[in-house]
């Protein structure tokens, strides 16, 4: 059964983003993937600066994800994968919700934002690194229509992790 998505509009981080990111994000359940714990304050500031930086370089970032009522709710977005394993340099698209907000198709929503936005840029292929525990965004690459390509071992956590890849080459909408 598909169920209309929920309105999601996503916006190039502000200064003040910064501080919803470290609240919404100071929750165990939304960083468990993500190392347990929320950042200092002064990360996501960083963050932020740095997001808006990309964005007018690139044509995209990681954007704040705004529901329809004008709260922030999370992040979705593509940057390069940083790391020296996996896809280095690939552009990696990811998402990071509030625990309040999880199970109503928002990051299915800006996902597909996301891409088309990334696309529009001239990005011809991008991965999504998920942690193979996380069947929560395994769902959303699969929506997304998204491949697994690769199975690894992070280095750091050595915990089995996914790398799901998608064509963006069609001028086809995602749909």
């Amino acid at each position: 059964m598909n169920r209309a998505l929920p309105v999601v509009r996503l916006r190039v981080p502000t200064d003040e983003d910064a501080v919803a990111w470290h609240r919404i994000f100071d929750d165990p359940d939304v960083m468990e993937f993500h190392g347990g714990r929320s950042a200092e304050l002064s990360v996501y500031e960083e963050l932020t600066a740095r997001q808006r930086r990309h964005d007018a370089e690139h044509g995209f970032c990681l954007w704040t994800m705004v529901d329809e009522e004008g709260r922030v709710v999370g992040f979705t977005g593509a940057q390069p994968w940083p790391q020296e394993w996996g896809p280095k340099g690939e552009i990696e698209i990811g998402w990071r919700l509030g625990r309040e907000h999880w199970g109503k198709g928002y990051v299915t929503a800006a996902a597909r934002q996301t891409l088309e936005r990334v696309r529009a840029a001239g990005v011809a292929e991008v991965v999504a690194m998920v942690n193979a525990r996380n069947a929560r965004s395994i769902a959303v690459t699969e929506r997304l229509g998204m491949r697994l390509s690769e199975v690894f071992t992070t280095p750091v956590s050595e915990q089995q992790g996914h790398c799901y890849r998608l064509p963006l080459h069609s001028t086809a909408p995602v749909t």
